[in-house]
C-alpha cells in the first residue's frame, strides 16, 4: 500500500504541471496589417539588396569589362583567333543581360516604393534608379562596358542617398 501512494505521489510530483492546469486553448489573434515601421523597414530591406547586387555586379563587370576590351584591341589588330571573339560575343550578350536584369529590378523597385502608401514619400528620392540602368543597358548595348559600370556606379550611390533618408 505505500508502495503504491509512493507511486502515486511520484508521478504526481514528476507530471508536469501544464497537464493540471486548464486544458482550454488560448487563441491570440495576430494582426494582418503590417505597420508602416515594419513596411519602411522591407522598403529599406529592398533597396539594401538592390545595392549589394548592383556592387557585386560591377565588381565582376570590371573585370570582365578589361578582359573585353583587350579581345576588342586584339581584333581590330587582326590577332585574335575566331574562338577567343565568338567568346568575347557571348561574354558581351551575358553582361547586356544581366544589365536588363538589374535594370529590372530596379523598376520593380520603383513601382513598389511609387505603389505603397508607406513608401510614397521615399519614392521621389528613388525616382530615377531604373533610368541610370537603362542607360548602362544603352552603353553596354554599344560595347561601352567601363562606362555602363561608372553609370551603375551613380544608380548606387543614388540608391544610397535613398537608404540614408529612410533611416
Amino acid at each position: 500500500m505505500q508502495r503504491i501512494i509512493g507511486l502515486f505521489l511520484m508521478t504526481v510530483i514528476l507530471s508536469p504541471v501544464s497537464g493540471l492546469a486548464q486544458t482550454r486553448k488560448r487563441t491570440t489573434t495576430k494582426s494582418t496589417r503590417t505597420s508602416a515601421g515594419e513596411v519602411q523597414r522591407a522598403g529599406a530591406a529592398h533597396v539594401a539588396d538592390q545595392i549589394k547586387i548592383l556592387t557585386r555586379f560591377i565588381y565582376l563587370l570590371g573585370g570582365v569589362a578589361k578582359g573585353l576590351e583587350t579581345v576588342d584591341d586584339a581584333t581590330r589588330r587582326n590577332e585574335a583567333s575566331a574562338a577567343i571573339i565568338d567568346q568575347a560575343r557571348q561574354n558581351k550578350a551575358t553582361v547586356r543581360a544581366s544589365i536588363q536584369s538589374v535594370r529590372e529590378g530596379l523598376d520593380k523597385l520603383e513601382i513598389d516604393f511609387r505603389t505603397t502608401p508607406e513608401l510614397q514619400r521615399y519614392y521621389i528620392k528613388l525616382a530615377g534608379v531604373a533610368a541610370g540602368a537603362a542607360s548602362a543597358e544603352d552603353l553596354a548595348a554599344a560595347n561601352q562596358f567601363d562606362k555602363a559600370g561608372r553609370t551603375l556606379l551613380e544608380v548606387v550611390n543614388h540608391l544610397t542617398d535613398v537608404l540614408l533618408e529612410m533611416r
